[in-house]
């Protein structure tokens, strides 16, 4: 059994920054695969970045270059730093846990665990 939790959204001007962290706990949760999703009002849910067991890290196109995922394990969290925001970043954000093989990664239905999500709001 996996529990995540997030925290650090917040409301932030065009072109500020947050960093998002995810805790959590778990005997075995150093071996799944980690991501982040968000989902803005009327939209599905996307990808945002994800970082394998083996810190293999990957991105949508959306937010790259613009952010960084990092995981912990001894601190049992996982981070996403997001600079350069906009307000299409306006989102409600959710670490999720995986098993699945890495070519996975970008799929939600993959993820068997999930946090209960931290608002972002961006203003211009």
């Amino acid at each position: 059994q996996v529990q995540l939790e997030e925290s650090g959204g917040g409301l932030v001007q065009l072109g500020g920054s947050l960093r998002l962290s995810c805790s959590i706990s778990g005997r075995t949760w150093s071996l799944y695969n980690v991501g982040w999703f968000r989902q803005a009002p009327g939209k599905e849910r996307e990808f945002v970045a994800g970082v394998t067991y083996n810190y293999k890290t990957t991105y949508a196109d959306s937010v790259k270059g613009r952010s960084t995922i990092s995981r912990d394990n001894g601190a049992d969290a996982v981070f996403l730093q997001m600079n350069s925001l906009k307000p299409e970043d306006t989102a409600v954000y959710y670490c999720a846990a995986s098993i699945s093989n890495e070519d996975r990664m970008r799929r939600g239905d993959t993820y068997g665990y999930w946090g209960q999500g931290t608002q972002v709001t961006v203003s211009s």
